[in-house]
């Protein structure tokens, strides 16, 4: 059984997310505090060796992969990116104020929040939700995500030798999704802290989510 181990780190903290706003497929820069997010995550995981780095393509995971693999204490893996590792795609509802956008796609089935979807239904039902809701239906449903997000875990395994450990800086919605999936589905009700770590076991037969959320600071002990 061909195993690895991922350490999915959310990308530190940008403009969009400061000003709680959907960011799916749009990008904005990391803040001070982002960096700052990303800067811990490297001296917490500095004594780590990774044979492999890979982020989503877009440039706050990117930046966020790189000031972490800076602060490494081995040689650097190159750094590779997927499109399948991407945050959700929020479609029209892209850039909108958070709070609004899940009251939107909510309350006319009588849920205010996305928390108030997942504790009652799931993460993938407020996926089927939003694309309904979409004028245009271009946010993704939940098939759409699993279909992607799944090319980038078999990409993660079959590229990377047995036993790899390999680190991906990815997003909120994803990472929800998977501990949801693959760990404790109460998991899934709480947004994982930007530049946190959550660790999954991934094999040819499954995964498993070993840890979620895990605040990374310069005195988190290992």
């Amino acid at each position: 059984m061909k195993k690895v181990e991922l350490y999915l780190i959310r990308h530190g903290q940008t403009y969009i997310n400061k000003y709680n706003r959907m960011q799916g497929w749009s990008d904005s820069p990391l803040t001070a505090s982002g960096k700052s997010d990303a800067h811990n995550a490297g001296i917490y995981l500095r004594d780590t060796q990774f044979q492999a780095v890979y982020s989503s393509d877009t440039m706050r995971a990117i930046k966020t992969a790189k000031i972490i693999m800076d602060e490494s204490n081995f040689p650097t893996p190159e750094r590779r990116t997927s499109k399948y590792l991407r945050e959700h795609f929020y479609g029209y509802f892209e850039g909108d104020d958070s709070y609004r956008t899940w009251f939107v796609v909510g309350n006319p089935y009588g849920y205010k929040t996305l928390e108030d979807i997942a504790a009652d239904r799931s993460l993938d039902v407020a996926k089927d939700l939003m694309h309904q809701t979409d004028p245009y239906h271009d946010a993704e449903n939940a098939e759409q995500f699993w279909t992607r997000v799944n090319k980038g875990l078999d990409q993660l395994l079959t590229e990377n030798p047995n036993h790899s450990r390999i680190l991906v800086v990815t997003h909120d919605g994803l990472i929800r999704s998977l501990a949801a999936k693959y760990g404790n589905v109460a998991d899934g009700l709480v947004h994982p802290k930007n530049g946190s770590l959550t660790r999954m076991t991934l094999t040819d037969e499954g995964a498993q989510i070993t840890s979620y959320n895990k605040i990374l600071t310069p005195d988190t002990e290992s």
